[in-house]
């Protein structure tokens, strides 16, 4: 996690390529197995792309030894997914091998962390290279990687984000930019977002506002969290109010040049400038897009005004966001809205996907009742049909409230063949889901 500030001004921006802590997962338990695989119909199971890696072979701990180790030495909140957890071997760009030579391909990428790919052949070079250079010494000497990488991460932001201070993950840089805003405001209060995920150190953990990760203990004084302008599943929404060429299934009278939603969400987050905060702040968090809640997108515009009012009231903002080389952004975005659109043609055909949502490879797709409702599909019918998507060797990621949202959040490297692979083993798993149903 890298931190951006200027000082004296009142932006703050947030670069992370770290791990967060886990979100929300199902325990670890023995269940079915990979041999579960053949109970699917082969006309369920779409053909993988290919990969021209071959990976190790697995000589290490059995599994069974690795879920006895798991269950007394590691800590109960180290939880993973599926029945029958999956033993990771080796990973290649964007695929993955499980210890018995399974391949899967990897539309989470590590919770959102290995943008370019696993073992990307380029990175491995350089961190051998350094790795037999020079290791740990400390900022009180200098060493000439960390300035080649501030100006080259400094020459890609705007002004006046020019300072760069590295942390080591982003609990720790939203940790020092709360710190940060309220020794440069003299303020105490700070806004986050409901279902806003910032980290879970003590700290922050009173910026985050997801159930599952709060305690039954004080934390984050000064805290408070606003209404969450979600234009899907929030008390106002319609057919024109993100920046995105899929719009939710909600119908407004809205022109195109305005957003009643949004409007509603802005004096919602005035009222808690006015009745729950002091007259000066310290500043607000929000994520762009928010990740753990479901990749839940706001209406346009909503982020530039809120920003403005903080700044009335004297606070700083802070954005938690996030390669220059292999054109990665411009295959983001391209392969992104393709991914975008082809996810979208999954909501015509099912009645419970409710929504298809997000910008680039960062995607969420909301599994309901039935659209009429928007009522959470249940925990157990989407653990189901995760499984079988990983029966047919994709992995994709779960967030939201209720874990009721796959999460789809792939390496820039990926492919418009291994979308489409991915459109159809989805296509595959809601298929059976609905079979399930019937008997």
């Amino acid at each position: 996690m890298t931190l951006v500030w200027r000082p004296l001004l009142r932006t703050l921006c947030l670069v992370t390529s770290s791990p967060r802590i886990p979100e929300m997962r199902p325990s670890l338990s023995l269940g079915a197995s990979w041999t579960s695989v053949t109970k699917l119909g082969l006309h369920t199971k779409p053909r993988m792309p290919p990969c021209d890696f071959t990976p190790e072979r697995y000589q290490s701990l059995a599994y069974n030894r690795v879920l006895e180790i798991h269950k007394q030495h590691l800590s109960p909140v180290v939880t993973a997914y599926f029945q029958k957890p999956l033993l990771l071997h080796q990973g290649h760009m964007e695929w993955l091998f499980d210890a018995e030579g399974n391949r899967y391909l990897d539309f989470f990428s590590g919770i959102v962390t290995v943008s370019v790919g696993h073992c990307h052949p380029k990175v491995n070079t350089i961190a051998q290279k350094q790795l037999g250079r020079l290791w740990h010494t400390s900022t009180v000497f200098f060493n000439p990687s960390i300035h080649e990488y501030a100006e080259k991460l400094s020459a890609l932001l705007p002004e006046p984000l020019k300072v760069i201070f590295l942390t080591n993950s982003g609990s720790e840089a939203n940790d020092l930019a709360m710190l940060m805003a309220r020794a440069h405001t003299n303020n105490i209060d700070i806004i986050s977002f409901r279902g806003a995920y910032h980290g879970c150190s003590p700290y922050t953990l009173g910026l985050t506002n997801v159930g599952p990760y709060k305690m039954q203990l004080p934390s984050g004084m000064g805290c408070q969290s606003t209404m969450c302008p979600d234009v899907f599943r929030g008390p106002w929404g319609g057919s024109h109010c993100r920046d995105s060429p899929v719009q939710t299934i909600r119908k407004c009278s809205c022109a195109p040049d305005c957003c009643q939603a949004k409007d509603q969400y802005i004096e919602q987050f005035k009222d808690t400038l006015n009745t729950s905060v002091a007259k000066s702040v310290a500043g607000f968090f929000a994520e762009p897009i928010q990740g753990v809640n479901g990749v839940v997108q706001y209406p346009k515009g909503f982020l530039k005004e809120a920003f403005e009012l903080v700044r009335e009231r004297g606070g700083v903002c802070i954005a938690d966001e996030v390669i220059k080389e292999e054109n990665l952004q411009e295959n983001s975005q391209e392969v992104g809205t393709y991914m975008l659109l082809k996810f979208a043609k999954l909501r015509d055909e099912f009645e419970i996907v409710g929504d298809i949502r997000g910008k680039g490879l960062m995607i969420g797709i909301e599994m309901v009742q039935d659209k009429m409702s928007r009522q959470p599909l249940s925990r157990e019918e989407v653990n189901q049909i995760h499984e079988d998507c990983k029966n047919m060797g994709l992995l994709i990621g779960r967030g939201g409230i209720f874990s009721q949202t796959f999460r789809i959040a792939p390496s820039m490297c990926i492919t418009k063949p291994e979308v489409d692979f991915a459109v159809d083993v989805l296509r595959s798993a809601l298929t059976q889901h609905l079979e399930r149903r019937v008997k």
